[in-house]
């Protein structure tokens, strides 16, 4: 198999509870609370090793947070390698109201790092050996992290035989479409799109075309445009189709981005086309939907949505 890296240059300590009602100015009795290895390119790579693939884990991370986030990652059996920084690995806080079934998300910005540190991370990419097949970077940059970073971590695998597929937001995002690096997959979500383009986006083909637009002024080989409950809309200059997310129970929607973009990477490395491969990550992204918390896909699910949405673009009802 096509080896998989991830890069998380944000990790972060998911810690999550529940209460029976959130209510401002009162004391809110919660449960046990349950601390999970958290941050794009980390759940990226334990959504993969939940579906039976490997991938090496290279992340940033700091201080007593940063120890104990290792441990976690070694508690899942992931391969990682840690580049250490001198500021605090951040927490994030999710609190789920029974009495709503509402889910409140509190993220934290994350440590400092410096340029010394952030320069480091692209020089240890120049050195990974073999370089991988595909490379994902994922979530958000920490303070005194360029917004172009992510250009220019592909920038520095341009040379090598590597697949750089990011899912990031806000400026980071923004900088792809300035930047002159070969990217091969961007998956941002329909607001995120719209903002990129600047204009509203309605239907499918609103969605195309500002897809298109994006392709035609940038080295961006494929858009997949995240539609929630919708399923995606993949892009490029050959191909477009919309695949819609299978009707699942939802249990929680943490976790399923991630998920997405784990099964497309594994199904990418295990040789499938880029229309299946995207099949196969919606399909991990609806089995994350179905599990609790900030759990995310499990294979027997995703393999069953799978090839659920393999049998409905077969009949032409996908």
């Amino acid at each position: 198999m096509t080896a998989i890296v991830t890069l998380t240059m944000n990790p972060a300590l998911d810690k999550g509870t529940r209460t029976k009602l959130v209510m401002a100015e009162h004391k809110l009795r919660c449960d046990a609370l349950r601390t999970e290895p958290g941050g794009g390119g980390v759940n990226v790579s334990r959504a993969i090793h939940k579906l039976g693939g490997d991938s090496l884990l290279l992340h940033v991370s700091g201080g007593t947070n940063g120890q104990a986030l290792q441990r976690l990652l070694r508690h899942e059996h992931l391969d990682q390698r840690c580049l250490a920084i001198e500021g605090e690995t951040r927490e994030s806080l999710t609190v789920f109201d029974e009495a709503t079934t509402n889910q409140y998300r509190f993220l934290m910005p994350g440590p400092a790092v410096a340029r010394g540190e952030w320069e480091g991370v692209l020089e240890e990419l120049g050195r990974l050996d073999p370089a991988p097949g595909h490379l994902v970077a994922s979530g958000s940059l920490p303070p005194g992290v360029p917004a172009d970073f992510f250009v220019r971590v592909a920038a520095r695998l341009a040379d090598r035989p590597t697949r750089v597929i990011i899912d990031t937001s806000g400026p980071a995002l923004h900088a792809l479409t300035t930047g002159d690096a070969p990217i091969h997959l961007v998956k941002p979500n329909l607001r995120e799109l719209s903002q990129l383009v600047d204009r509203e986006l309605g239907h499918d083909r609103d969605v195309i075309d500002a897809a298109r637009d994006l392709l035609g002024r940038t080295r961006i080989e494929a858009i997949v445009v995240s539609l929630g409950a919708g399923g995606v809309v993949l892009v490029t200059d050959d191909v477009t189709a919309h695949v819609r997310s299978p009707t699942v129970p939802i249990a929680s929607k943490i976790g399923a981005g991630d998920s997405t973009v784990g099964g497309i990477t594994l199904g990418l490395a295990r040789g499938m086309t880029l229309v299946d491969a995207v099949r196969y990550g919606v399909a991990a992204g609806a089995a994350a939907v179905m599990t609790p918390g900030t759990q995310l896909c499990g294979r027997e699910d995703t393999e069953h949505l799978y090839a659920q949405l393999v049998a409905e673009a077969t009949t032409g009802s996908e």
